[in-house]
């Protein structure tokens, strides 16, 4: 298949297989769909250029990171270590089993490298620095989240096991990938004798090209290790589906939840929370800890570098909530709790 900047023309003009996937009540046969909202999410390029014609703030060249990444501890049984890379990426670590979440480490993000959005600050790990990768999750493919290059790096140092949703796999697998799993809602997977994934409902969204709106799934990812567990919620809007992965799954120990790229309110609300509604979502599915995520890395929207932060600050009255608390972890910096020990550290945004 003719390939151009490293992608096949079919990736370009967006032409995700769906054919062969039964119907459901968010798949109509042709494409996906939110059935927590009450109309379809479509925007068309006249919205995107109403969103451009609208502008944006100025965000800072660059940014350097004080986080200390620690990702070669010595892990007891029972304890997980969580780093945060950037944007929506993050290090899980289990003793025997290290898993990254929507893997990002290029410097612009887009259809075209050259013209993609330009990060404002490096990934808080190096890639090279990062240790044996058993297992990777993709929660949907818009460019900031499937980063054909970066998997194609990860590939060829660690040839993992990857989930994505329905319709990516081939995208995944044209990368040279050999173990790629597809997932539904609610589909689970065995991954060793003590780890169990289950492909949970978001709100959002799909694209990567010109014809192919949601024909690729989203969602996130609920993680139980043994008798430990992390919820990643991906990209989404703020909706009922986190009570109910709450209801169906019970209330991880810890969740990583986006907190950016809500302006403007009429085209991106639908699809991405406020940190208010984040902490909403906190509470819908009684973590312990929740962790932010997607903020002060790609410039994806019309809020201000500080934006969310400030906001995630205002929501939770300095980190502490009275269920649980919410935070925010420097870039590349990682935290290792033992069971139950979520309660000694008390962190407020940075």
């Amino acid at each position: 298949m003719a390939m151009i900047f490293g992608l096949s023309i079919a990736h370009l003009l967006g032409c995700a297989p769906t054919t062969g996937m039964k119907t459901s009540d968010h798949f109509n046969g042709r494409k996906f769909h939110n059935p927590t909202m009450a109309e379809e999410y479509s925007p068309g390029f006249s919205d995107v250029f109403r969103m451009m014609r609208e502008g944006r703030p100025d965000w800072p060249e660059h940014v350097e990171n004080v986080g200390v990444p620690r990702l070669n501890e010595n892990l007891g049984p029972g304890d997980v270590a969580l780093t945060f890379v950037n944007h929506a990426t993050f290090l899980i670590q289990f003793p025997g089993l290290n898993i990254l979440t929507d893997p990002v480490w290029s410097d612009r993000v887009g259809p075209i490298s050259w013209l993609g959005l330009r990060r404002v600050r490096a990934p808080g790990v190096k890639l090279e620095d990062l240790p044996r990768i058993d297992l990777i999750v993709i929660s949907h493919n818009h460019y900031d989240h499937l980063d054909v290059e970066t998997l194609t790096r990860l590939n060829e140092r660690f040839a993992p096991k990857v989930l994505v949703p329905l319709g990516d796999s081939a995208l995944v697998e044209s990368l040279g990938f050999k173990d790629v799993q597809a997932l539904d809602w609610w589909e689970s997977v065995e991954i060793g004798p003590d780890t169990r994934i289950t492909f949970t409902p978001t709100q959002h969204s799909s694209r990567r090209g010109l014809f192919d709106l949601d024909k690729s799934l989203w969602g996130s990812y609920f993680i139980r290790h043994g008798t430990r567990s992390v919820f990643f919620g991906g990209d989404a809007g703020y909706s009922t589906h986190y009570a109910a992965i709450q209801k169906r799954l019970g209330a991880p120990e810890v969740a990583l939840l986006s907190i950016g790229d809500y302006l403007p309110g009429w085209f991106m609300e639908p699809i991405h929370m406020r940190p208010a509604e984040a902490v909403a979502a906190h509470k819908d599915l009684g973590a312990k800890l929740s962790i932010a995520m997607h903020f002060e890395t790609f410039q994806n929207s019309a809020v201000t570098f500080e934006q969310p932060l400030d906001e995630l600050r205002e929501a939770t009255k300095e980190g502490v909530l009275s269920q649980g608390k919410f935070i925010a972890l420097e870039v590349g910096e990682t935290i290792i709790r033992a069971e139950g020990d979520w309660d000694d550290r008390l962190v407020t945004a940075p």
